[in-house]
């Protein structure tokens, strides 16, 4: 079983990054209703298999959800960078554009490499933003599971269970719902606690 420990897409967000235009805001849809969930049916007595949703115990679990943040702020935190980034290269390129005409061809030829340097500079930025996050994302997918297997392992063993789906996994298309037992995994997960996530290792440092 894999969970996926989400967060917005950084590649989608840093593609983004360079656009400062702010869209006019629009009037707020009416909301509907939510409607009540449905009622969880107690499990069968005597059934010998049953099915988890790791995503959405990823999703609804405190662990899930502080883990699922993390990465969200790393991501947010290399976004605000890249920002900044672009805006230093945005104005580099302005004052080149309004100086062209009166800056000496030294002066022109040195703002010129000054904006290559920034460009390659973000385009490492945006590779090296990529991979922290991917790197975190997956280290801390690796300690969700590591807690995660245990607990659902033990619900399993007490019910006396032969046979354990996930749905993710199995590629199952129906089944009763009755046979969810993602609550009660949510609900152990909760139990237990959410002990603080280690840090990524820190990165070596560019020759």
């Amino acid at each position: 079983m894999r969970v996926f420990i989400g967060a917005a897409a950084l590649c989608v967000m840093l593609a983004a990054a360079p656009s400062f235009a702010q869209a006019p805001a629009q009037p707020a849809a009416p909301q509907p209703q939510a409607a009540a969930p449905p009622v969880q049916r107690p499990f069968p007595t005597g059934t010998k298999y049953a099915f988890v949703n790791i995503q959405r115990i990823a999703a609804e679990s405190a662990a899930g959800k502080t883990l699922a943040g993390k990465v969200q702020a790393l991501n947010q935190q290399k976004v605000n960078e890249l920002n900044e980034k672009n805006k230093a290269l945005q104005a580099s390129q302005q004052k080149l554009e309004a100086g062209a005409s009166v800056l000496s061809p030294t002066a022109v030829a040195q703002l010129q490499k000054d904006i290559e340097r920034q460009q390659i500079d973000i385009q490492r930025f945006t590779e090296d933003a990529q991979q922290d996050v991917t790197n975190l994302q997956t280290q801390l997918q690796d300690e969700f599971q590591l807690r995660l297997t245990p607990i659902i392992q033990q619900l399993a063993t007490e019910r006396g269970l032969h046979m354990l789906f996930s749905v993710v996994d199995s590629g199952l298309v129906w089944a009763d719902p009755s046979l969810d037992i993602s609550v009660e995994v949510i609900q152990r997960f909760d139990a237990a606690g959410v002990p603080a996530a280690s840090a990524p290792p820190p990165k070596p440092a560019n020759p």
